[in-house]
């Protein structure tokens, strides 16, 4: 019996280290777009994508513009999938739907929910196969 517990408290344990590590050993990714200051921009193979989130700065729980320049854009369709995530913590899903406005132009309106963890590093990931899925990395202030 006395075994028994021993072993119950022990898997309770790093059970709670499990649970807990997301607050002990943050995420190491490193914001590599400062979305305060302005888009950020990346390459795609022979692709740039932009990438803009409106208004500045931008901030937990409040409705936010996600807009998304793809040049060229012939080959795209008219809707394309914005995926929000926190490095190294489970927030659930939550995508914005993009929608083509002109001039290879895409834009959505949608929510960055707050961490009760206090982190702030979010990653937004445009879901295009055919642009090999372009993240940007960036903090979100209170």
């Amino acid at each position: 019996m006395v075994y028994r517990n021993q072993l119950i408290k022990g898997c309770l344990a790093l059970f709670l280290l499990v649970i807990l590590s997301g607050w002990i050993f943050p995420a190491t990714e490193k914001p590599d777009c400062d979305i305060h200051q302005g888009p950020c921009t990346k390459k795609a193979g022979t692709t740039t994508v932009t990438f803009e989130i409106s208004p500045r700065p931008v901030r937990h729980m409040e409705e936010l513009l996600f807009s998304v320049t793809v040049r060229p854009c012939s080959d795209l369709p008219d809707n394309l999938l914005l995926n929000l995530s926190m490095p190294g913590m489970d927030m659930g899903k939550n995508q914005v739907s993009l929608v083509k406005k002109n001039n290879c132009l895409y834009q959505g309106k949608g929510i960055i929910v707050k961490c009760k963890s206090g982190r702030k590093l979010w990653k937004a990931t445009l879901l295009s196969p055919g642009l090999n899925n372009p993240a940007f990395t960036f903090d979100v202030r209170d």
